[in-house]
Parts: C-alpha cells; sequence; structure tokens
C-alpha cells in the first residue's frame, strides 16, 4: 500500500527519550417516487444491524492512490478509502471528479440541522414537506414530531420529505441549502456544491468523493450523528423506521453512514467502521456492487495496522519533582498496558501529553492518582491511561508540612 499521509499541527509536548523506547457514481434528470422507493426498498432495506477523536483534516491527495486488497475500480466512477484518525489517504480513484451524490447528500443535511439548535422541539409538519418526490419517510401534513425524529427519518429510510421538512424548519428552504454550501466552504471543499437537502439530481448540485469524505469525517465528530446512523431500527408514533445500510449487519464494526440512487447518480454509499480504535471512511459513486466494494475496501484497510504495545502497567513513564519531602522525586507509573494499532512508520511520529501537576509537595502516597499520559499522532489522540505515583515522599520526621511551616514563618511559631 502506498498511502499518502497529512498531519495536521497540534499543539505537542513531547517527551523524547520516551517516544524513542516505546516499540511502539447518467439518465434522465427526471425522477418518480416510484421508481426511486421501489429501487431503494428492494436494494438497501434488507436485514438491519441491532444495535473518538479525528484528524482535523483528510489528506488531499494530487491523484489515485493504490491499495493491496482494494477492489477493481473499473466497475464505478469514483472511489475512496481515508483513514479518519491520522488522515491519511488509503486508496484513492477518480476521487475529484464531480458528480451527482444521491442521497449522500443528507450527510450533509443532518450536519447542518445538528447545528440548529433544539432537537426535540416540536413543529407541525406543512403539506408542501409531504409532497416530495423519491424515499420518504411518510410524513403527513398537521401531524407533530420532533427534529430529532425527522432526523432519523432523514438517515434511517432517506426520507426527502424528512429533508425539506428539516430545511423548512431550520430557517427556510434557500437558508437552509445556503447554510449547506456556508458548511461546505468552512470544510475548505472546492468542488462540492448544494441545490437542495435530498440529494434530487440537477445540474449544479454535486460533489467528490473527497469532498464526501470529508464532510462524513465532520458529521462524525458530533456524537448524535454518531447514534442516527448507527441505529437499525427506531420507532416514530406508529412508523418503525429501518436504516437502508446494510453494511451495519453484514460488516464487523461498521458504524454508519448512508446510501444513495437516483438514476443519474447510479449507486452511491458512504460508510464507516471502527475497529481496534482506528476509523475508516469508505465512498464510492456511481457503483454498482457498492456492498462488496466497501467490504473489500475497509478489509485491506484494516489489515494494514500492527497492534504495538505503548506501555505496560507498572511502567516508569516519568518523574516528578517533591518538595518538602524525605526524598527529591517520585516515579509515575503506567496504570494499565496500553496498545495501539498503527501502520507502518507510525510508532516513530507518536508523541506524548502527561496530564497533571508539574510538582508536588511532600507527603505522597505511593499509588495515588497521579495524572494521566496520552499518546498523539498529529492532532488525534490513540491512547490514554491513567498515572499513579510509584513510590512515596514522606515528611522528615517530627518536622511540620510544608504549609505548616510557611504558617508559623507568617504568624511566629508557638
Amino acid at each position: 500500500m502506498t498511502g499518502v499521509k497529512c498531519i495536521g499541527n497540534y499543539f505537542k509536548t513531547t517527551a523524547a527519550v520516551l517516544c524513542g523506547t516505546i516499540l511502539l457514481s447518467g439518465c434522465s434528470l427526471f425522477e418518480t417516487k416510484d421508481v426511486v422507493t421501489e429501487y431503494e426498498t428492494e436494494n438497501y432495506n434488507q436485514n438491519i444491524y441491532q444495535a473518538s477523536l479525528y484528524a482535523e483534516d483528510l489528506c488531499v491527495t494530487e491523484g489515485n492512490v493504490e491499495m493491496t486488497g482494494a477492489p477493481d475500480a473499473s466497475g464505478l466512477h469514483a472511489a475512496a478509502l481515508f483513514d479518519v484518525n491520522g488522515g491519511e489517504v488509503d486508496f484513492a480513484y477518480q476521487v475529484f471528479d464531480k458528480l451527482y451524490p444521491a442521497s449522500t447528500t443528507k450527510i450533509m443535511t443532518a450536519l447542518v440541522a445538528l447545528g440548529e439548535g433544539n432537537l426535540d422541539r416540536i413543529y407541525t409538519v406543512k403539506a408542501e414537506y409531504a409532497q416530495v418526490e423519491g424515499s420518504s419517510m411518510y410524513l403527513h401534513g398537521g401531524e407533530t414530531l420532533t427534529l430529532r425524529d425527522t432526523l432519523y427519518g432523514l438517515m434511517l429510510e432517506s426520507g426527502n420529505d424528512a429533508a425539506v421538512a428539516i430545511a423548512g424548519e431550520c430557517g427556510g428552504y434557500g437558508n437552509f441549502v445556503q447554510k449547506m454550501n456556508d458548511k461546505a466552504a468552512e470544510l475548505g471543499l472546492t468542488d462540492t456544491h448544494f441545490d437542495n437537502p435530498n440529494g434530487l439530481p440537477s445540474d449544479t448540485h454535486y460533489t467528490t468523493a473527497r469532498d464526501l469524505a470529508k464532510i462524513t469525517a465532520a458529521a462524525l465528530r458530533d456524537p448524535v450523528f454518531r447514534q442516527i446512523v448507527s441505529t437499525g431500527t427506531y420507532t416514530v408514533g406508529e412508523r418503525t423506521l429501518s436504516n437502508h445500510n446494510r453494511l451495519l449487519s453484514m460488516y464487523d464494526g461498521a458504524i454508519g453512514v448512508k446510501t444513495g440512487y437516483t438514476r443519474a447518480a447510479g449507486r452511491c454509499l458512504v460508510s464507516a467502521a471502527e475497529r481496534n480504535g482506528r476509523t475508516l471512511i469508505a465512498v464510492t459513486l456511481n457503483d454498482p456492487d457498492d456492498w462488496n466494494d466497501h467490504m473489500a475496501m475497509l478489509d485491506a484497510g484494516f489489515a494494514q495496522y500492527e497492534e504495538v504495545t505503548l506501555h505496560e502497567a507498572g511502567d516508569e513513564i516519568t518523574t516528578l519533582r517533591v518538595f518538602g519531602g524525605d526524598v527529591d522525586s517520585v516515579p509515575l507509573v503506567a496504570q494499565n498496558t496500553v496498545t495501539a494499532y498503527l501502520l507502518p512508520g507510525e510508532r516513530e511520529k507518536i508523541q506524548t501529553v502527561r496530564y497533571g501537576e508539574k510538582i508536588c509537595y511532600a507527603p505522597v502516597v505511593r499509588t495515588a492518582n497521579a495524572g494521566q499520559i496520552e499518546y498523539r499522532i498529529g492532532d488525534k489522540a490513540l491512547a490514554r491511561d491513567a498515572l499513579v505515583y510509584g513510590g512515596a515522599a514522606l515528611l522528615p520526621a517530627e518536622e511540620k508540612s510544608l504549609p505548616e511551616r510557611i504558617l508559623d514563618r507568617i504568624f511566629g511559631e508557638s
């Protein structure tokens, strides 16, 4: 595998000696509701799964990136696999081609809606919300529900009606679409433009595989988004919403995120999976064999990692200076054995950040909490462990504590 690395700037406290020693998806623009709904129901709504910290930027690759075990790309238009943790492009094929995204658009719709305040506020469905072509959560004019429930209808049932309702209730349709484009600009997406919140085809509604991955990475930072897209079924009143994403039941570690299909776009899919603390995002556009291709990409991506021991329980991590005790310093030791799954060459890039006091005062009790140690690559935290004091520091015999001696000096000894 030939990956492309992009590591963002991050404030680091580096323990150099520790790092050195640790072994560390073209047809008509017009769709009928029956065509889309029938297709998505047949192809996506199957068995349902019952059911972190990412790099700030995914890497920008200038061309295709090969990966051992990647699927044959000849039958699809664009594909990509991104390591969210380190920002690496594991696999890339035509990731800058501007294409129709179909319902994967709704990842951005959800991301923007999640920033619109109280998700549990109740609204009344307007008749125009329910009069939208394509896949649907079957809203009815006059019914009431929450924005949260509508987000589940958006992401599980891929409701175009849900998308229009969300836009209507979050500032109005036109304003909401503008917010989607503003968010794209904020994320640095230069090859993306939205005309609607549901992904129905339009000449100026497009994105790229690379941009879709960046949108997804941003959305997955929101715990509510993660909860929604990883949910298999969800009940709204008398409705039971079912997730169209078959990978949730087909692939170990799958956590979402969105299917899509129109005649113009073909089959589109964005998926994400987590294993051993690493998160991968896979994207395909106009791919007739997307389920298998995603599983192949994810398998190949995860196969690149090896488990590395960062430290073992009881290892001395550093020492801490002690004032007013019978010793000048005490060791800080790891409470647990900690491992991480790393790519070849990542071990040398690990930095450590220690959280806790810079000095301490006697008495110090052995095994007492002494902060935490965190391992990072760039702006991504790989692992964290508790530190404890590995030794004691006693007060000198028949000597008062340092605070007592300070008080004595101020007020005089008694």
